[in-house]
């Protein structure tokens, strides 16, 4: 069971626009191609930044899709948000250290996956929670927007694991993430 930041970043290292849009990455297509069925398979727990919940909200449930996930899914948010029906979604707010482990407790040996965002994955990151990035690169550059990470990680580095060509779009780039004690 692993804790894994699994999403896109422009070229440039931004996951959204200034306006927390994701539209930029929907121009690609169709999810089939990619490492997602795979990876979402072994997902028992799920966590988001408020952002990408709003997001999710607007373009997918106010949009008459279905919640997407049937694991269930904690948001941190310091603001009060909507429930979605039907959707196994758990609002949370503070430390990530307590929430991770219920979240590990529901995954049931399972991996858990922190949706987004940036700055989700860099409190996870801070507190010795991350073991894994994916990330695909896409191939368009936002010029600002929302860093894919924003955090300075530089001891230890992380290690890479693989790159895959995904198509003639994106590369799929795989890092386990050390903890200090590892090094």
């Amino acid at each position: 069971m692993t804790t894994q930041f699994y999403g896109a970043s422009s070229l440039d290292g931004f996951i959204a626009t200034p306006d927390h849009d994701l539209g930029w990455l929907l121009q690609f297509g169709d999810i089939d191609g990619s490492s997602y069925p795979a990876f979402i398979r072994e997902v028992g727990a799920l966590a988001m930044g408020s952002h990408t919940y709003e997001w999710m909200l607007k373009h997918a449930i106010d949009a008459g899709q279905p919640w997407p996930y049937t694991a269930p899914t904690w948001v941190f948010s310091t603001r009060t948000l909507r429930a979605v029906d039907c959707a196994d979604v758990r609002f949370v707010r503070g430390d990530v250290q307590p929430v991770h482990t219920a979240m590990l407790q529901a995954a049931a040996g399972r991996n858990v996956w922190i949706v987004g965002g940036g700055d989700l994955v860099g409190q996870f990151h801070d507190a010795g929670l991350l073991d894994e990035l994916i990330v695909q690169i896409a191939p368009v550059t936002l010029g600002t927007g929302t860093p894919l990470l924003p955090r300075r990680i530089t001891q230890p580095p992380l290690r890479l694991k693989s790159v895959t060509m995904l198509g003639s779009v994106f590369a799929e780039m795989r890092y386990d993430v050390p903890r200090k004690a590892d090094t």
